[in-house]
Formats: C-alpha cells, structure tokens, sequence
C-alpha cells in the first residue's frame, strides 16, 4: 500500500509506543505522525484522524474496551475449539487481520502461532505497549492498492459493519483473493445489533427491537450498510472463493441463560453493549439518524432507555452473530 505507516516498534524489544522520529523501519513504511494518535475529536470522542468521517465508531480508550468485550464474547462462543480463534482449517505462515483496531485477535493470534508473521492494520494507531516479535501493526487505509511483499495463507476480517460501501466491499474482495496463497483462506465474523427475544419475555413495542432497525436505516443513508451479517457470505462468493463454510450463533445480551457458558458470555456481551451503546450510536444519529439527525442530547436519552431496558433481568434477549470461511482455488483458471 502507497505511504503506509507502522506504529513505531523497536525491533529488539517490540515496544509500540506513541512517540515517534524520522527513521525508516523498513523500505514500504514510515513513522506514525502524532497527529494520528490525537485523532478528531467530536461529542467529546475521538475519531481517526487517517479518513476523516469515513468511519462510524470512535477511535478511544472507552471504544477499545467495547471491542476488547466483543473479542472476548467471540472466544467464549467458540471455546468448545481447539483454535477459539479461526475456524479455518489452516496453520498459517503469513496472516493479515484487517480492521484489526486494538490488535487482539492479531496479538493472541501470534502468540498461538509462534512461528506465523501476522499483521493487524486499521485507520487509527492502536493504544497499547507490547506486541509479540512476530506481530506488526500498521495503520493504513486498506482500500489502496496492497504492496505487501508476500502473499498470505489467512486473511481474517471481524465487526466492520458500518466501514465499507458495497462497491468497496467489492474492491477488498478482490484484494483479499489477489493477495492470498492459492489455497489460502478468508474468514470474516459480524454481528448485528438486532435485538431478538424468542421467549416473549420483552413485550412487542419494546425500545429493545427499534435499535436493530435505526442503526440500519441510518447506515444505509451513510452508505456504508450495518446489516453486512446478511451479505458477506455472498460477497465472499462473489470474488471467487470456493468451499464455502457458515457458522450461526447466538449471543445472549445478559446473564440470563442457565448454561454456564452462555451465562459468562451474556454476562460480557451485555458489558459489551453498556460500554458501547455511545460509540455506536452517536456519530450514527446525529449525522444519519431517522427521520431527521439527532441531536447529542436526544442520542444521550435513547441510550439511557436502551441501557435500562437491557439491565432488565427478565429480559431473555440475544443478538445472532455469523462466521464465513472459504478458501481460495488451488490454482486460478
């Protein structure tokens, strides 16, 4: 990719700090500017600052705790694995996480794989320490052409609804499968903030099923749509991958199930939500809410209701989440 930029990583110790200089770590990269690490700040959070409104969810301390739940909420789901991690049948050599925001998954992902070079790159430069010696991450705009010098064997993707246009899924489609491995794998897991309750236990009319329906009203008139769960098994279809693989689970919003692990996951995920509901919503409605913008206070409100409506312990509420995979040909024809 053209002037990318690397957080700034001591090669003998691996620290990511936000200080930065002039020297050149590598032919294909340069130092972060501070300018990226003070981000945009709007209602009081703060935004990267690399694509200026071309992301709907803040870039901060409190939004990173949000995504830190999510990741957490994932690994619970898929603990009953071996890997809680990829589905992908695969021991990579060469991983790219996109959309990576804190590095998590692309941290946790180099530590299970010792051996395997994995690369996290989003808008906006990560707020942590520490990575391990065979994990980089980078801030980028993924849309530009790639100049990585390797292809991969995994190209993993999670939670970027709301970031892409669909012609500009389209386009990242295409990159994946031009810069993966023949034989190598794509894998992608979204939620969606739909709220469902199959017990009848939150009465109809309840503000609980309106959010599901206001953040995809507002994300289509964004043009960037939130509903991507529904999509992108196509839209992996749609750019050549073969051996398609779909996986639908439930995500309990509390700790209401009587499953131990369902409990310890509706636990998280309605910390998820808590901590969330601002990052969420606020750039969302007061630049496409429905009918017309809202205003931060009306924002501010909506949340208050929603956060006590989810609190209810008699509310038996979920969210469905989706993971795809597939594979790229062995050999392009």
């Amino acid at each position: 990719m053209a002037d990318k930029i690397i957080i700034a990583v001591d090669k003998d110790l691996h620290l990511v700090t936000d200080e930065y200089d002039e020297r050149d770590w590598s032919s294909d990269t340069t130092s972060v500017q501070s300018s990226l690490y003070q981000g945009l700040v709007e209602h009081g959070r703060k935004y990267q600052a690399l694509k200026p409104d071309e992301y709907c969810f803040p870039a901060d301390e409190k939004q990173f705790e949000t995504y830190d739940a999510a990741h957490l909420v994932a690994v619970i789901a898929d603990a009953d694995q071996e890997n809680p991690f990829f589905r992908s049948p695969v021991k990579p050599r060469n991983v790219l996480d996109i959309g990576t925001r804190k590095g998590t998954w692309a941290i946790d992902v180099a530590d299970i794989f010792p051996e395997t070079d994995v690369r996290g790159v989003d808008l906006f430069p990560p707020p942590i320490s520490w990575v391990p010696p065979n994990c980089v991450l980078e801030v980028d705009d993924i849309l530009q052409p790639w100049t990585y010098n390797e292809k991969f064997d995994l190209i993993h993707l999670r939670i970027l609804a709301c970031a892409f246009s669909p012609k500009e899924t389209d386009k990242l489609m295409k990159q994946i499968y031009d810069n993966l491995e023949p034989g190598g794998w794509v894998e992608q897991m979204e939620i969606h903030p739909t709220i469902y309750c199959d017990d009848n236990s939150v009465p109809a009319g309840n503000i609980l099923f309106d959010i599901g329906p206001r953040f995809d009203a507002a994300a289509d008139k964004s043009g960037k749509p939130m509903n991507i769960i529904h999509t992108m098994r196509a839209s992996i279809e749609k750019a050549g991958f073969v051996d398609v693989h779909e996986r639908n689970v439930k995500w309990p919003i509390g700790p209401w199930p009587k499953d131990k692990i369902l409990k310890e996951l509706g636990a998280i995920n309605l910390s998820h939500w808590l901590t969330g509901m601002e990052g969420y919503t606020m750039f969302l409605m007061t630049k496409f809410g429905d009918p017309e913008p809202w205003t931060e206070t009306e924002v501010h409100v909506y949340n208050s209701q929603m956060r006590k409506e989810l609190l209810n312990p008699r509310h038996h509420v979920y969210q469905r989440s989706k993971r795809v995979w597939a594979r790229k040909p062995p050999a392009d024809t």
